[in-house]
This record gives C-alpha cells, sequence and structure tokens, in this order.
C-alpha cells in the first residue's frame, strides 16, 4: 500500500491485483477505538494496583508490546502517578571521600546472596520524620532486609543488614552503599568485616553508582502512597510498609527480569535443581 501510495496508483487497482476487496484495504476504525477503549481499561486497572508502572511494565503485565501501550497511553493521556524528586543527602556531600571503593562497578553477580546493595531513605508522617533502611539482592533485585526508626543512624543501616542475614540464613560477600555517614561510620565496617563481608563504596556525589536502590526507594513511595497522613498511626504506617515491600518482592514486574524478584528467585533456584538432577551419579 505504501508502494502503491506513492507511485500513485489507486487502491481499487491493488485490491484487484491481489484479489482482494476494497474495503480490506482499510483499518475499521470503530472497531480499533473499541479495542483500544478496552485496552485503556486493562491499562487502567494495572495502575490502579501498580501505581508507578510505566508503559514498560503495563506491556509486561498485559502481555502485549510495549509501543502498543505507548500509544494507548498517550491517546488517552494516561501517566504513572507523580514520583517524588530524589532526597539528596546534603551534609554528606560536604564530607572528605572515603576509603572503600566501588567493588561492584561494571560487574554483576551471577547468582543469588554475593551482593547486597544498601540505602535509606525518609518519609514524612505527619510532624515527624521516619527513616527507612534497606538491603537488596542485586542478582534477585529481591529486599532481604530492611530496618525503620525515627534517626538515621548506624544502628538503623547496621540493623537492616543483620535483617537481610537472618531473613536469608547467610552472609553476602559484599555490602554496597553510598558514602553517607551512617555506613562510612567504624562501627558499620567493622560490623561487617567482623562477619567477612567486603565494604564497597559508590564514588562520592554519584548515586547513578547505586541506582538500584535509588529506583527502588522512587517507586516505593509511589506505591505506598504520597499522602502518608491517611495511617492511623505509625504502627499501622509501618504495616503498610511492609506490604509494600512485599508487593515489590512478591508482584512487582522488574524490566530487566520481565517477573517479580521473588518469581524470579524461584525460577533460577528450579532451574539449578534441574541442572543437579540430571548430573551423573545424582
Amino acid at each position: 500500500m505504501i508502494l502503491a501510495k506513492i507511485a500513485g496508483i489507486s487502491r481499487s487497482l491493488v485490491a484487484s491485483v491481489i484479489g482482494l476487496s476494497r474495503a480490506t484495504l482499510y483499518v475499521n476504525k470503530h472497531k480499533l477505538q473499541d479495542r483500544d477503549e478496552l485496552l485503556k481499561e486493562h491499562i487502567l486497572r494495572v495502575l490502579e494496583i501498580n501505581p508507578s508502572y510505566g508503559h514498560r511494565r503495563i506491556a509486561l503485565a498485559l502481555g502485549i508490546g510495549k509501543r502498543q501501550a505507548r500509544r494507548v497511553m498517550k491517546k488517552f493521556g494516561i501517566k504513572p502517578y507523580k514520583r517524588l524528586a530524589r532526597w539528596r543527602k546534603r551534609r554528606d556531600e560536604r564530607r572528605p571521600p572515603e576509603k572503600f571503593a566501588n567493588l561492584v562497578k561494571n560487574s554483576y553477580p551471577i547468582k543469588p546472596g554475593l551482593v547486597y546493595v544498601s540505602d535509606f531513605t525518609y518519609l514524612k508522617y505527619r510532624d515527624k520524620y521516619l527513616y527507612l533502611a534497606t538491603l537488596m539482592d542485586l542478582f534477585t533485585r529481591e529486599i532481604v532486609g530492611w530496618d525503620i526508626s525515627g534517626k538515621h543512624t548506624t544502628e538503623l543501616v547496621g540493623n537492616a543488614l543483620i535483617d537481610a542475614i537472618i531473613s536469608q540464613g547467610q552472609t553476602p560477600k559484599i555490602i554496597h552503599s553510598d558514602q553517607g555517614s551512617e555506613y562510612a561510620a567504624e562501627g558499620y565496617a567493622k560490623l561487617a568485616q567482623s562477619l567477612g563481608i567486603q565494604v564497597s563504596m559508590s564514588k562520592k556525589s554519584s548515586p547513578w553508582e547505586n541506582g538500584y536502590q535509588e529506583s527502588f526507594f522512587n517507586n516505593f513511595k509511589t506505591d505506598l502512597g504520597l499522602e502518608l497522613d491517611r495511617f492511623n498511626g505509625v504502627g499501622e504506617l509501618i504495616e503498610g510498609i511492609h506490604q509494600t515491600i512485599n508487593y515489590y518482592n512478591q508482584e512487582r514486574i522488574q524490566i530487566a527480569l520481565k517477573t517479580s524478584p521473588a518469581k524470579f528467585r524461584r525460577i533460577y533456584e528450579q532451574r539449578q535443581l534441574e541442572c543437579l538432577s540430571t548430573k551423573p551419579g545424582t
């Protein structure tokens, strides 16, 4: 049809040559509109459950092409919920660089449990601030440990590390973070090293070197909801945090994994078992 249009050949002639009716060469705009309307409803339902999804995750969730998802979202003006700007730890920007090098730059672990990345963020609730520290397994992108406190201290990030070790039943080879004072504190480094863990840090003022955690917090706050005052007390907020982390681990699609972190881990473990079962003598 493109060649016919360029050459100035009529649609009727093209239809007769290829043995089709002239009507089949036209897109049924009404049917296309009906399909787009239906897809719009599916997209809105996905966004209702997954408010931080963009067109690529929506496409994976619905099993459609990302171009189709993007076209329909643009057509109906559908956008993901507003995300918060990244929190900058300005106090740490004035501190001298730490001695720990970035041990994970330009590399990627080959299995779970080798590299954990860590960071913390704040949550403003009514007239106070709460601080959430998390650890993510870099292979599965799963949040394996976390802690929450009214203060951002070495104890906060240390407790998150201990929680990760208890929940996973093992210690990682490397733990990576930014150069925040909480991670640079002597007590935190000694805790990690006493457990046989190597400490890795991003270059100063280079948040992209801990990009997985940065991205997690950005989406986490959107999924938790920006209006935290709706929670009736700190206990209810903490329960909401727990549920949002569980949703992230169990359900939220990661574009690189094409599934959720927990499902990706289970697939990996199943494949490892299948490999072992096929080895001679097993």
